[in-house]
């Protein structure tokens, strides 16, 4: 069966292609419950947009260039996520509304913009950067400067053990819950904890604050916070994938309490995919490919710890918790269309949304090694390997790689 396309016929290899890819690169949605909420609105989006532009043109004040700047890139950002509206895929989800996937597309594209240009600043104008978006940064120490780590390990005592569940163990054990919503795998989700845990022993004389005594690393760490997210992330995907999906137009409840039940669902998926990573016949390819997955998975995790030593932030500042939120929210659709391109053999290409996260991931680690300042990369992978402390006692970092930061 053969469908035609233009001026020419396609095959059923085709048409499954152009299926399968679409599904995950533009759902639609299958289900209008409100048509107003679904219909374009481009003349509505245009007017809106015009108006705005001519009120914020005429209306600002000349004499102060900090508030052009501002409003200017406030400005941009949202013109930019108008054109994300009209322009951009859905993506693989569409609630609670697809429109708000394709703004998530956009972020990340100006994200990507944004590592592209400071690949083409030197260190003395990143920090300017940085000292005009929160003057109280120049003022900022790294918690290595101030904090010790991994002190008297053999001091075990209750009172020690519960001063370490505060608002970053919480944080830990809620992120490992997202996370195997994301993986959806017991096996790559115990597999990527343990490891990442390897991964703070390996870069612990890079990153001072990746040291930890063993019974914070293994049973708070791993067990406690990791073990317990991954158990009830996992869990709520059982309950997920036991569900009937079965959705009912709002119009066709005539209850309040069902409307506000079924506005509410909205937010929640429309379906659920059963996932296995793993194959009793899966091809070299597709192993190769979830080993891959997991390797971008601890390199975009690590990126966060050397994002805050370089630039020099603390981890509580909206810079580290709302780069951490975005990235999660990124991701899960980058999850889902590389599983679908990973192991559906009708889908050919990567979705957009994985394209650009993949390239950002890589602009990312460019802009650490430029701000590294080191005369030759090697010489981090090689101290990576090897080191030897500078003096006897003391913990050796690249801050020598990194010029002083002003008091």
């Amino acid at each position: 069966m053969a469908a035609a396309y233009g001026s020419r016929t396609l095959s059923k290899d085709d048409v499954n292609y152009r299926m399968h890819f679409r599904m995950i690169n533009e759902q639609q949605v299958e289900d209008i419950t409100i048509d107003f909420f679904y219909r374009p609105h481009t003349i509505t989006l245009l007017t809106a947009t015009v108006l705005s532009l001519m009120y914020f043109a005429f209306t600002r004040d000349d004499g102060n260039p900090d508030s052009n700047l501002w409003v200017g890139l406030v400005l941009v950002i949202s013109f930019f996520l108008v054109i994300s509206l009209l322009a951009f895929p859905n993506g693989p989800f569409t609630r609670p509304h697809p429109a708000i996937w394709r703004m998530v597309f956009g972020l990340s594209v100006i994200y990507f913009l944004f590592l592209v240009f400071i690949i083409f600043l030197n260190w003395e104008q990143v920090k300017q950067l940085m000292y005009w978006f929160d003057p109280n940064l120049r003022y900022a120490k790294r918690e290595a400067d101030i904090m010790e780590y991994a002190v008297n390990c053999h001091v075990i005592t209750w009172e020690r053990i519960l001063s370490h569940f505060d608002i970053f163990a919480f944080s830990h054990f809620w992120g490992w819950g997202m996370k195997a919503l994301l993986i959806r795998s017991y096996g790559l989700c115990w597999t990527i904890s343990i490891t990442w845990e390897l991964t703070e022993l390996f870069f612990m004389h890079l990153l001072p604050n990746f040291a930890e005594c063993w019974w914070d690393q293994v049973i708070l760490d791993i067990l406690l916070c990791n073990g317990g997210g991954i158990w009830l992330g996992m869990t709520v995907c059982r309950f997920l994938e036991m569900r009937t999906y079965h959705w009912a137009s709002i119009k066709d409840i005539h209850s309040t309490t069902g409307k506000i039940k079924r506005a509410v669902l909205q937010f929640t998926p429309a379906s659920w995919t059963y996932v296995r990573w793993f194959d009793p016949k899966s091809s070299f390819q597709r192993v190769t490919g979830v080993y891959l997955f997991m390797i971008i998975w601890q390199l975009t995790e690590l990126n966060t710890f050397f994002l805050k030593h370089i630039f020099v932030f603390p981890a509580c500042h909206p810079i580290t918790w709302c780069r951490i939120l975005f990235i999660g929210v990124i991701t899960a659709p980058t999850v889902r269309q590389y599983y679908a391109y990973l192991t559906d053999t009708q889908c050919k290409r990567v979705g957009t949304q994985c394209w650009v996260f993949g390239i950002t991931s890589e602009k990312f680690w460019m802009c650490e090694t430029e701000r590294l300042c080191c005369p030759d990369v090697y010489s981090l992978i090689g101290n990576t390997f090897i080191y030897e402390p500078e003096e006897p006692g003391s913990n050796p970092t690249y801050y020598h790689c990194v010029p002083e930061q002003d008091t």
